[in-house]
């Protein structure tokens, strides 16, 4: 939507602009703003042009595995075998379709996902300032821009106090410029300014670097500058994650494996077997079709999106995937103090004076509330009457001092009327500080402040206001600021902050006739200070636990604040992140370490350390608080981690967390206090700003990689029975126990719907008892390889062997006459007898190894537990997967046309008790491999874990 006018926007008068916007210096009412909505349409990019899907399923039948099957397929045609060809394409098929489902699905499942989190934007409705999503904006609406916002549409200024943007997105420039709200004069040269360069406008996409602002919308959607940029980037696709990366190389490898191994045995059945060449590659066939591992693909896009969904469900937005698998590595947490391991809930709980008096705490709460940007709520009421409390909007600093100025009696709504504001210096995080200029034409008589002209207010970190201040304010007037009234001003803030207040300054200067145009640094100079307020925002209290749980885990957290150091220790202490000093029960080197100043360190200190000295430190010391850090340094500290091979998740809020938010491995933002600008940097938006969070993306990120792992060992496993009736049929000269279409029966019995079910197991219990994983571990490793064919395969191979030569000895045969009769069946000479007990022993082989697989899905659903301790665990797909196995096993036997073409014949009802106790006997075989392989290591779920050393 555009509404234009016969000039230019950026070149008429705030007049001319409201009448080409046809709306009113108070913005536009309700009933006119929804009826520009439902005419010209939601402030909304038109969607990206996506690849047909009928071109993204042909993607799932062209990849590297399917195209090895499809000339396995088309091998078994050339042999002779239409049966085999069609069932190898068949499984091409059914994956094909079953990837392409999951993917569409998970797409389909993050887009809900993001717009789960709408972008907000402050806009004026009927004269009230009021949040509302982004997409409801229309031409000629008022609305507010603060730091880290982005700009949600293309809108000329109206007010601008030290107003910076970043227009990197469209013009390419790091570098802020300076935004005005004045008209431009329009000229020759300034006719070939590009729009997004015009001063006096900001740009859809932008993002607010510093100060403040107000302006009013002339064009939303498409019809935006960056809506004209966006079509032109409308087919970019998500490259894939590195987990992604991985599993195709495994994909690759095995197959290249499967390959080599069917041209071996093709070679082997020609030379030493005798079988007709085509018999030979109908069995070469039949061994690259057993080791491909058909479903991993999709499985792997079914574990990616069933944690993205998990992860949602506990309040954190997963925005890119290469984030899930990241978290399982995470090794060191940066996490903010502030709405994170708070919550975020300020109120003034404690102000302080040099000479305590009515008159000047009631000005201190005025003055506070002067030099804010937030706003309450009007109170409602509700059930029997009771008055609720009132609701702040806007920075919940701010907001507490609101609420602490009317609970004294003060109305703070109506101060900016008595007292109009004609500047403002924007606070940020180098100054840590923020100045108004006001009228003060104040009628109360009993404020030490003469009337008439105008008042200069300062307030922000107690140490950076102190040292701008030469006097201080007393019920009588101002009087020198000497060495001892600073100390006290020192000592009290100290003794606030070691308390666990935050504190906030707060200095006055009176006014002048240059103050309109002089700079920040000539202004906030020879103050006057009033007095000190003590903030108290309470730790949430799930997070002692939280933090227990990540020391559990192995994992490093650190808290990164801007607040001062004692006050940030006074948070610390309690919550677990640092021991209190005379803590019972530690030991001298624990009293001394926690007496230790190295514990918190400031960014003033940190500025005087190399950056060897840093990664010391950060190697050295396990627990440890950074103070009042700039944000560069916090970019420093993250960098300083990750040089160590440290696997850094970082939290963030505001515009100058974006960078450390980039640089960490996984970058989680904040989704109530954050932000627009870091949420983009981001990969995982925490929709509830909770430390506890973080721990439970954690807990599912690691359980993503551990569940791909575990499909990969149930998946070569099964390749061990299917390739050693083949083995055996070579070396030892007996007839083969499976045919090829009864290993294709195999794995469209193991590998498709149990072989999911683990890849949506929910995280084992203890899994956050153990280390991280170790960054780079291939998931296809050597502890893999030998527990999938060296236990699990081998004992299901064994016992599929032995039912093949038993089923032959309860019908007479033994040892030599098998050895005898191997040539007749290779060359369909046998009688119809032999062929019947041959058909019978392949059949018991076939449910034996469906048997085992049945155990060996129990047995891969923990790398260290039994299974019979994961059995109350809920997953009802790998429930569904397990039942459906002996069901298709049954159909394969039991339906006639079926049983004919894969060569199956019903057995003795007998043989169901062997079968029975198959997967007992894998599950056993693994319980024991286990506890050997973790023989003196306590397992998850006791009180001690291998984490537990101190890191």
């Amino acid at each position: 939507m555009r509404l234009a006018a016969s000039q230019p926007i950026w070149s008429l008068p705030l007049e001319g602009v409201h009448e080409a916007l046809q709306t009113t210096p108070e913005g536009l009412d309700r009933e006119e703003a929804e009826w520009r909505l439902a005419h010209f349409g939601p402030n909304r990019l038109p969607p990206a042009r996506r690849r047909h899907l009928a071109l993204r399923f042909l993607d799932q039948m062209v990849h590297f595995m399917a195209l090895l099957l499809w000339i396995a397929g088309g091998l078994a045609f050339a042999a002779g075998t239409p049966q085999l060809g069609w069932a190898i394409w068949a499984v091409v098929l059914i994956n094909g379709v079953f990837s392409f489902w999951q993917e569409f699905q998970a797409e389909r499942t993050l887009a809900a996902l993001t717009r789960a989190l709408p972008s907000q934007v402050q806009v004026w409705r009927d004269g009230q300032l009021g949040f509302l999503p982004a997409e409801e904006l229309v031409a000629g609406d008022r609305v507010r821009l603060e730091e880290g916002d982005r700009v949600p549409a293309d809108c000329r200024v109206s007010v601008a106090h030290a107003l910076y943007l970043d227009l990197s997105v469209l013009t390419g420039e790091s570098l802020p410029v300076a935004r005005r709200s004045g008209a431009i004069e329009g000229s020759q040269r300034q006719a070939k300014v590009s729009t997004s360069e015009r001063a006096n406008l900001v740009m859809a996409g932008s993002t607010v670097a510093s100060g403040r602002g107000e302006a009013f919308v002339y064009a939303t959607g498409a019809e935006t500058e960056f809506g004209q940029v966006a079509r032109l980037a409308a087919g970019t696709t998500r490259g894939a994650s590195t987990l992604e990366v991985q599993v195709s190389r495994i994909v690759q490898t095995i197959c290249t494996i499967a390959v080599t191994m069917g041209v071996i045995a093709f070679g082997l059945s020609v030379l030493l077997v005798g079988m007709a060449p085509l018999e030979s590659v109908v069995f070469a066939t039949g061994i690259i079709v057993a080791n491909v591992p058909e479903g991993l693909l999709p499985t792997v896009t079914l574990a990616l999106a069933m944690a993205v969904q998990r992860m949602a469900s506990r309040r954190a937005l997963v925005r890119r995937l290469s984030a899930v698998e990241a978290l399982g590595s995470v090794s060191v947490i940066c996490s903010d103090k502030t709405g994170t391991l708070t919550g975020n809930r300020m109120a003034v709980e404690s102000t302080w004076l040099p000479l305590p008096a009515e008159g000047l705490e009631r000005l201190l709460l005025r003055a506070a509330s002067l030099c804010s940007n937030a706003r309450l709520e009007a109170a409602g009421t509700g059930a029997g009457g009771a008055t609720e409390p009132r609701l702040g909007v806007g920075d919940p600093t701010e907001t507490a001092m609101l609420v602490a100025a009317a609970e004294a009696g003060l109305v703070p709504e109506a101060l900016p009327d008595r007292h109009p504001r004609r500047r403002e210096i924007p606070f940020d995080s180098l100054r840590r500080r923020m100045t108004v200029l006001v009228d003060w034409s104040d009628h109360a008589d009993d404020l030490p402040i003469p009337t008439g002209g105008s008042l200069l207010i300062t307030k922000g970190a107690p140490l950076e206001v102190l040292a701008h201040c030469t006097s201080w304010l007393s019920s009588s007037g101002d009087a020198p600021l000497d060495a001892a009234l600073h100390q006290r001003v020192v000592d009290a803030n100290d003794d606030l902050a070691s308390r666990g207040f935050r504190v906030i300054a707060v200095a006055l200067r009176r006014g002048h006739g240059g103050c309109d145009d002089a700079p920040a640094e000539a202004l906030e100079r020879a103050q006057m200070f009033l007095g000190l307020l003590g903030l108290y925002d309470p730790p949430r209290p799930e997070v002692p636990d939280a933090i227990r749980q990540c020391r559990e885990a192995g994992i490093k957290v650190t808290m990164v604040t801007g607040d001062y150091g004692l006050t940030a220790q006074a948070i610390a202490e309690p919550i677990g992140l640092l021991d209190p000093p005379g803590s019972p029960g530690r030991t001298t080197a624990q009293q001394q370490a926690s007496a230790d100043p190295v514990r918190v360190i400031e960014g003033s200190t940190l500025a005087q350390i190399g950056d060897v000295q840093l990664r010391q430190l950060l190697k050295y010391r396990r627990r440890l608080v950074f103070a009042r850090m700039a944000p560069e340094q916090k970019l420093r500290l993250v960098q300083a981690y990750r040089a160590l091979g440290e696997v850094v998740a970082v939290t963030g809020d505001g515009v100058n967390d974006a960078p450390a938010l980039r640089a960490a491995d996984v970058g989680l933002a904040m989704g109530i206090s954050g932000t627009d600008v870091a949420r983009e940097a981001a990969d995982i938006v925490l929709l509830d700003d909770n430390f506890a969070t973080i721990v439970e993306a954690v807990r599912y990120g690691r359980s993503v990689v551990t569940n791909i792992g575990r499909f990969i060992t149930y998946v070569l496993a099964s390749n061990v029975p299917e390739v050693l009736p083949f083995l055996a049929m070579v070396i030892a000269g007996i007839p083969a126990a499976l045919t090829v279409l009864q290993i294709l029966a195999v794995d469209l019995g193991t590998d498709l719907l149990p072989a999911l079910g683990l890849g949506a197991d929910p995280p084992e219990p203890g899994v956050m008892r153990l280390p991280p994983r170790p960054k780079g571990l291939p998931l296809l490793n050597r502890a893999v390889m030998v527990r999938a064919y060296l236990v699990l395969g081998v004992v299901e191979g064994l016992v599929a062997m032995a039912g093949y030569l038993l089923t032959w000895r309860a019908n007479g045969v033994g040892w030599s006459q098998l050895r005898v009769l191997a040539p007749q069946l290779l060359h369909h000479t046998a009688d119809a007898g032999v062929v019947a007990i041959q058909q019978q022993a392949t059949t018991v082989t076939f449910c034996l190894i469906v048997a085992g697989q049945m155990g060996t899905l129990l047995a891969c659903r923990s790398d260290r537990r039994p299974a019979w301790a994961l059995l109350g665990l809920p997953n009802p797909l790998l429930w569904l997967g397990w039942i459906s196995e002996p069901l298709l096993a049954s159909a394969l036997v039991l339906v006639a046309p079926v049983a004919a073409l894969f060569g199956m014949a019903p057995f003795p009802l007998a043989w169901l008790g062997p079968m029975a106790l198959a997967p007992v006997l894998v599950i056993l075989v693994d319980a024991l491999d286990k506890r050997w392989r973790h023989a003196g290591q306590v397992p998850p779920g006791f009180s001690r874990s291998v984490a537990a050393v101190p890191r």
